[in-house]
């Protein structure tokens, strides 16, 4: 694999873009949403199929990862690769990679943890599913966007199960400071003294300090949106059902309901 090609602009795939076109290893990029100013640009996924040797696809959800597969198939064969990097259920995990090896083609199961922040500081970290040699062989084009590639398991369904088990761990973490946070105002403690204390208590977390800016102001500039996080969820409990997951699925259900959709999923906090 020399080259890829990236399929999905949002905050991460936009940001990976930059990374891969500074290396020199980018063949191609698209969007839905036409982005003709992003280096590589191709007016359809197609073309960055054929161009690349790597398709990298990270959308939304499985039916956005479903469409993009529709129109790339018949550009896959012997000697491409899918890298699906979307947030997906462990069923379309089997189901896609189905598609892809029918083809001759390649599937590695790639989802990542890392919010915009760490994309841009190339601190992603990829949870990999796939054949160990497929897994060695996309190393040198993953380390151009992130710190760490953990390798799973030969299964790619492992990897994206993982990742929503990763999700919900955060979702659970952040509802859980917002009401804390929220007692302790009500209580009259500053969030000076709050946030002082937090970072002293075992409860302290790399996820704590990241929102810790967020929750102080009321800034819900996305890095994670609550309709991600919400999608997240919903796949999660179509696979298990669990009590706090299906509590913190409701929370985010109720602030996109809200209008809260777009912004950081942070802003759970607005619904206390």
């Amino acid at each position: 694999m020399k080259t890829i090609g990236v399929i999905g602009l949002g905050i991460i795939g936009g940001t990976w873009v930059k990374h891969y076109a500074a290396a020199g290893v980018l063949a191609g990029c698209w969007n839905r949403t036409p982005q003709p100013a992003m280096p590589q640009w191709k007016d359809t996924p197609e073309a960055v199929a054929a161009a690349a040797d790597a398709v990298q696809i990270v959308v939304a959800d499985p039916p956005a990862v479903q469409g993009v597969l529709d129109r790339i198939l018949p550009q896959l064969g012997s000697g491409k690769v899918v890298i699906q990097s979307s947030t997906i259920d462990p069923a379309s995990s089997d189901r896609f990679r189905a598609q892809v090896e029918a083809r001759g083609a390649r599937y590695l199961e790639a989802p990542f943890t890392g919010s915009k922040p760490a994309a841009e500081q190339r601190k992603t970290v990829f949870y990999l599913g796939g054949p160990a040699d497929l897994v060695a062989a996309a190393e040198p084009l993953l380390q151009l966007v992130s710190e760490t590639r953990l390798y799973i398991a030969v299964e790619p369904r492992k990897a994206a199960a993982l990742k929503l088990a990763m999700n919900l761990n955060l979702a659970v973490m952040l509802e859980g400071l917002c009401e804390a946070l929220v007692f302790a105002r009500r209580a009259g403690i500053s969030d000076d003294i709050f946030f002082d204390a937090l970072a002293r208590n075992v409860g302290a977390s790399g996820l704590s300090k990241l929102k810790e800016p967020k929750l102080r102001t009321g800034d819900f500039s996305p890095q994670f949106s609550v309709k991600h996080m919400h999608k997240d969820m919903r796949l999660a409990s179509g696979a298990a059902r669990l009590p706090l997951l299906e509590a913190v699925r409701e929370r985010l259900r109720l602030a996109e309901a809200q209008g809260s959709g777009d912004e950081d999923f942070s802003a759970l906090l607005k619904l206390l």
